[in-house]
C-alpha cells in the first residue's frame, strides 16, 4: 500500500535551533495518527512542512505521491489543514468564509453549493452561519476551521490541536467527526490530550527534540507503561503483610506495593514482569490462601506514564 503521507528525512533549522531532526514516518489511507510530543518538540513545524506552509531545510514530504516542494499545488489540493489556533477572517461570516474557500479551491457554483451545505451539516454550524466570526465562541470558531479543512473532501487531513480549549460536548463532536472520516482518509492529529489518542487514533507517534522516540498502536504504547497488566486490589489493614508476602511469591510478579490506606483497608499494586498477564495467577493465589479482597482489577497503564518516560531526559 502506498502511503498518502510519506515524510522522508525531514530537517528544519531556525538559526541555531534544530526544530526537526531527520524525521521520517508515513500514514496510510484509513489511518488516524496521533502526533504527540512536549512543547517545542517540532510537531507544529512538521505539520506546517507537510502542509506546504514552510519549507524544510532538508528532506521532503509526499502527499498522495506528490512532492510538497516540487509540486506544491497538486499536493495541497489533496490536503485539508487546521493550523494551531485555527486562524480565520474575523470580519466574515462562516457562510461567507466557506464560500470564499470554495472559490480559492476553484470549485464550480454547483460544487460550492453542495460542499458548503455538507460541511455546515457535518460540523453543525447552522445556528451561527450569518454571524461575524469574531463574535463566535472558541468552539464555533474551531468548527469553522474544521469546516474549511474538509470542504473539498481531501484525502489527507492535518489537524493541529483540533480540540484545544473546547468543552466536553464540543470535543465529542470533533472526535466523532474524525472517527467518521478515519476509514477513508489519512489523518494526522496533533494533541496534548492523551485520552484523545485512545478515543480516535489507530496509531501514535511521539517525538522529542524533532526525533521519533515512540511509534505504535495505543495498546502497544500502553504496554510500555510500568503498570501495564498490573493488578490493583484492596485487602484489610490486618491482612496487608500476609497479602504482600503471598503475592510476591506468585510467578511473574515483579513487585508488590502498598499505594494507599483507605478506611482500614490497603490498596496494593501488583506489578508484573515484562508486562505479563498475572491477574488469574494473583486471583488464584488469593483464593487458595482464603484471603479476602475487594476492588480487584487489571490495570492497563497510562499513556501519561509512557509519554513522560520517553520524553524526559531524551538527549538532555
Amino acid at each position: 500500500m502506498t502511503p498518502l503521507i510519506d515524510v522522508r528525512s525531514l530537517r528544519k533549522r531556525f538559526g541555531a535551533v534544530l526544530a526537526v531532526d531527520d524525521l521520517s514516518f508515513s500514514v496510510n489511507r484509513g489511518e488516524v495518527l496521533g502526533f504527540l510530543g512536549p512543547n517545542g518538540a517540532g510537531k507544529s513545524t512538521t505539520m506546517r512542512i507537510i502542509a506546504g506552509f514552510i519549507a524544510p531545510t532538508a528532506g521532503t514530504a509526499l502527499v498522495c505521491g506528490e512532492d510538497i516542494q516540487s509540486n506544491p499545488v497538486a499536493a495541497k489540493r489533496r490536503i485539508g489543514y487546521v493550523p494551531e489556533g485555527s486562524p480565520l477572517y474575523g470580519d466574515m461570516t462562516p457562510e461567507g468564509f466557506l464560500k470564499f474557500i470554495c472559490d480559492v479551491r476553484q470549485m464550480s457554483r454547483e460544487e460550492r453549493r453542495k460542499a458548503v451545505a455538507t460541511a455546515i451539516d457535518r460540523v453543525q454550524l447552522d445556528e451561527v452561519l450569518h454571524r461575524r466570526i469574531d463574535t463566535l465562541s472558541k468552539g464555533f470558531r474551531r468548527r469553522v476551521g474544521l469546516a474549511q479543512a474538509i470542504i473539498h473532501d481531501p484525502d489527507v487531513l492535518i489537524l493541529d490541536e483540533p480540540t484545544d480549549g473546547l468543552d466536553p460536548n464540543q470535543k465529542h463532536l470533533v472526535r466523532e467527526l474524525i472517527r467518521s472520516m478515519g476509514d477513508t482518509k489519512a489523518i494526522i492529529v496533533s494533541t496534548h490530550i492523551l485520552e484523545e489518542v485512545d478515543a480516535v487514533c489507530d496509531r501514535a507517534l511521539i517525538i522529542d527534540r524533532g526525533r521519533v522516540v515512540a511509534d505504535g498502536t495505543p495498546m502497544q504504547l500502553h504496554a510500555r507503561s510500568p503498570d501495564f497488566n498490573a493488578v490493583s486490589l484492596k485487602v484489610t489493614k490486618a491482612e496487608t503483610d500476609r497479602a504482600v508476602k503471598l503475592l510476591r511469591a506468585v510467578p511473574k510478579v515483579a513487585s508488590v506495593e502498598a499505594v494507599e490506606q483507605i478506611h482500614g483497608s490497603t490498596r496494593l499494586l501488583v506489578r508484573p514482569q515484562d508486562g505479563e498477564f498475572i491477574a488469574e495467577a494473583v486471583g488464584a493465589a488469593l483464593h487458595g490462601a482464603h484471603l479476602a479482597t475487594t476492588d480487584m482489577n487489571n490495570v492497563v497503564g497510562t499513556l501519561d506514564d509512557v509519554f513522560r518516560s520517553v520524553t524526559l531526559n531524551q538527549g538532555r
